[in-house]
């Protein structure tokens, strides 16, 4: 093994991940925090990811936000931050004989944060939001408009930015609040990898991160059933090219049929060579690319493919789509194909192993919810998975009934799009 992976839990109730890699010449800084979107309510939807701008702000040790920057760029470093659906983090590279100067930075801001500049960070955020809105305010984000679709009146359909309104209401007390129930010992994990020493960090954490405040972890609100498909959402907005996402709810990642939907994932879209490029884009020409991928939550999870292509192109995209998906669920795919699909799973979970940002997402980032699995019994899941279980896998999933599809784009073409969705041919019937 390339690296050693270490757990520790501090007498606060901190977790501390170390992933020693010593033949690397860098190290990764990172503080997960189980704290999203899917976290807020109608009213205070946004306070996460401003909060994230917030801290950027300084500290009480650093209320000098150049001087903040600068003295984690003099090592090597970069301070960033990052607010998803269901969790958020910050993190820097930096060289490994700095680990002090980076931990104590990011140590004083998510413990000690001045929070101020409240209305200069809203007027920034305001303007980053225009990129998911037309002129006319609505909602063009193709991934705001499928988790609309697939969680309703849940919070995992609120925007992480939040809404115009939600941000513009949003008060300082709002804020504090937010950040006293959850930057709590028990709702964050740190995490140091690259070629750092478990003892060091440890001292270090427990020296920087002493203010942080006893506390659980969040709890969040199970998911909703998705409703019964195929159904098809349209926004109408005048680009050169419809843009669509077909979504299939699926299951979380320590399920048992998971292994399946990432050999999935690998016949659909894993280089030119892979069914849904080759069928769509190299012998029919009908887009330029296509792609499929997998999302997790912690209690559910999404198979997404998405493309963009010409108006009146847009329904001969999605049929084509439908076509290959029917025949991973009637047809069992050769061995030689799940052979090499198998194999480049190894391979890239291996190739991971040289990234302190790869090791530190997967050992620190899943410990927010669950306990990690080694890279090795992830490879093994997959490598035991036959073809017969993928067939059924993709059978269960890729039904007509599980089906959702949110397309942005011109008039021209959706009826068309709405006949090829409302059929679903070569999809399968719900088991």
């Amino acid at each position: 093994m390339s690296f050693t992976y270490h757990r520790d839990v501090l007498p606060n109730g901190l977790r501390v991940v170390t992933i020693e890699t010593p033949h690397l010449h860098t190290a990764l800084l990172a503080v997960y925090v189980r704290t999203g979107s899917r976290h807020e309510s109608v009213h205070s939807n946004g306070v996460s990811h401003f909060l994230e701008h917030l801290f950027f702000r300084g500290s009480e040790g650093w209320p000098d936000t150049v001087r903040m920057n600068s003295a984690v760029e003099e090592v090597g470093g970069n301070l960033n931050g990052v607010t998803t659906r269901d969790h958020g983090y910050y993190y820097t590279p930096l060289h490994p004989a700095h680990l002090d100067v980076g931990l104590a930075i990011l140590g004083d801001m998510l413990t000690r944060p001045r929070l101020t500049d409240m209305e200069v960070e809203r007027s920034i955020i305001l303007e980053e939001m225009l990129d998911e809105v037309d002129e006319k305010g609505r909602d063009i984000d193709i991934d705001n408009l499928s988790k609309r679709l697939l969680f309703p009146e849940h919070p995992l359909s609120f925007k992480i930015a939040g809404t115009r309104e939600s941000v513009s209401a949003l008060t300082h007390a709002q804020v504090l609040e937010h950040f006293a129930r959850h930057y709590v010992t028990g709702n964050l994990v740190v995490s140091a990898a690259g070629r750092v020493k478990r003892d060091e960090v440890l001292a270090l954490v427990e020296r920087h991160f002493a203010r942080l405040p006893q506390g659980p972890e969040s709890q969040d609100l199970p998911p909703p059933l998705t409703p019964r498909g195929p159904r098809l959402h349209v926004v109408t907005h005048d680009e050169a090219q419809t843009e669509f996402r077909l979504s299939f709810r699926t299951v979380p990642e320590h399920h048992p049929d998971w292994p399946a939907l990432q050999l999935l994932r690998r016949f659909l879209d894993d280089g030119l060579s892979s069914r849904l490029p080759f069928e769509i884009v190299e012998k029919r020409g009908l887009a330029y690319s296509v792609h499929a991928s997998l999302e997790a939550f912690h209690d559910a999870g999404i198979f997404e493919i998405e493309a963009a292509s010409a108006p009146e192109r847009a329904s001969l995209v999605v049929g084509e789509m439908f076509r290959v998906l029917g025949e991973l669920a009637d047809t069992p795919v050769a061995e030689e194909e799940l052979a090499r699909a198998k194999r480049r799973h190894r391979m890239l979970l291996e190739f991971s192993q040289d990234s302190p940002g790869e090791l530190s997402g997967w050992f620190a980032g899943t410990e927010l919810f669950r306990r990690p699995e080694s890279f090795s019994l992830r490879a093994d899941l997959v490598d035991a998975a036959s073809t017969a279980q993928v067939r059924d896998v993709a059978r269960r999933y890729f039904a007509r009934d599980n089906l959702t599809v949110v397309a942005v784009g011109q008039r021209k073409g959706i009826k068309a799009l709405e006949k090829v969705v409302e059929t679903a041919e070569g999809l399968p019937s719900a088991t």
